[in-house]
């Protein structure tokens, strides 16, 4: 067979203007694996409230932090592809899971190159519904409708593959000067880690079940998330009262994974926290989340406290190293 590589990563509106982000929040909040309820009550939440008020801020936000050449996480994405493209042995190539490029376009794509097998890359290092099993789960819906005799393989979360750990341990090592280093990771409903949770039994979110061996932790993002932190600290050589985890970007008045960032960031400026270093290891390149929320919102929150310094670490983004990593794996797949 011939086999071929697809890169995707979460997305972006075309531009920054109210409308085109309105369409964008429509195909990712209507997503059944982001806001995980039946059809009607989602429609109702997400047609009736959010895009009738959220669009007009988020574009706002996406003007802050907006490129010229265009959206930065798509910009830096297709950097990394171009690099790891000529670094692979097989095709590869790019797409999103909303906006453009599509999953869609990135299978024609392959398609027209001869490629009859496809090995997808998540560019999430920790597996969680709305982002792993999302893509997986509209690639095969797409391969199924469109390309029937194409198979499917995928990546699994790489949160603690060595070659990820020390790319991201690279990104801080001998760079900056700090009193404490958060980890800030995504957020997601605690109900998405009980629903993720294989043995429908392990899972307690108290505090000692992500530390306990179970099989739930292969698609245990909370657990995966702390690994993460784990395995950097460790190769950092850091003790425990040097970093901290804490989770960002709720959505909601359910329960999401805690702490959250803004108010560990208060309690680390209220501690005496002079210099404090921002690290997103749930993201693989700058967006909004990274630039806008932590980059200028949690770094003006932190100032504002008393803190004298905040640094935002940029993720792996193209980083040389970063891309060598991401085509090893997919040379590994060519030859298997």
């Amino acid at each position: 067979m011939n086999k071929g590589a697809l890169l995707v990563n979460l997305g972006s509106p075309d531009s920054p203007t109210p409308k085109d982000v309105k369409r964008y929040l429509g195909e990712f909040l209507m997503d059944k694996f982001v806001i995980d309820m039946p059809y009607i009550p989602r429609a109702l939440l997400v047609k009736g409230i959010i895009l009738n008020t959220r669009p007009k801020k988020s574009a706002a936000n996406y003007q802050k932090i907006w490129w010229e050449e265009g959206s930065p996480l798509v910009v830096l994405s297709k950097r990394m592809h171009n690099k790891v493209a000529l670094q692979s042995k097989i095709p590869v190539a790019l797409a999103m899971r909303y906006g453009n490029p599509s999953i869609l376009a990135g299978l024609q794509e392959l398609h027209h190159q001869g490629v009859d097998e496809v090995i997808l890359l998540p560019l999430y290092p920790q597996h969680a519904m709305a982002t792993t099993v999302t893509i997986l789960e509209k690639a095969k819906e797409l391969q199924q409708k469109h390309f029937p005799t194409m198979k499917l393989t995928s990546l699994p979360a790489f949160y603690n593959r060595p070659d990820y750990i020390a790319s991201v341990a690279n990104t801080i090592r001998g760079k900056f000067e700090f009193d404490h280093l958060l980890f800030s990771y995504h957020g997601i409903p605690e109900r998405h880690i009980l629903k993720s949770d294989v043995t429908h039994s392990h899972c307690k979110i108290d505090g000692s079940c992500c530390q306990t061996p179970s099989m739930a932790h292969e698609f245990c993002y909370r657990h995966q998330c702390y690994e993460t932190t784990k395995a950097v600290t460790k190769a950092l050589g850091l003790k425990e009262d040097q970093y901290s985890t804490s989770f960002q970007s709720r959505l909601g008045r359910a329960a999401w994974l805690q702490p959250y960032t803004t108010d560990t960031v208060q309690r680390l400026a209220e501690q005496g926290v002079k210099r404090l270093v921002v690290i997103t290891p749930a993201f693989v390149a700058d967006c909004l989340e990274t630039l806008e929320e932590i980059g200028m919102e949690a770094k003006e929150q932190f100032l504002s406290l008393g803190g004298e310094s905040f640094v935002n670490v940029p993720c792996l983004n193209d980083n040389d190293d970063w891309c060598e990593v991401i085509s090893s794996w997919i040379n590994d797949f060519s030859q298997t």
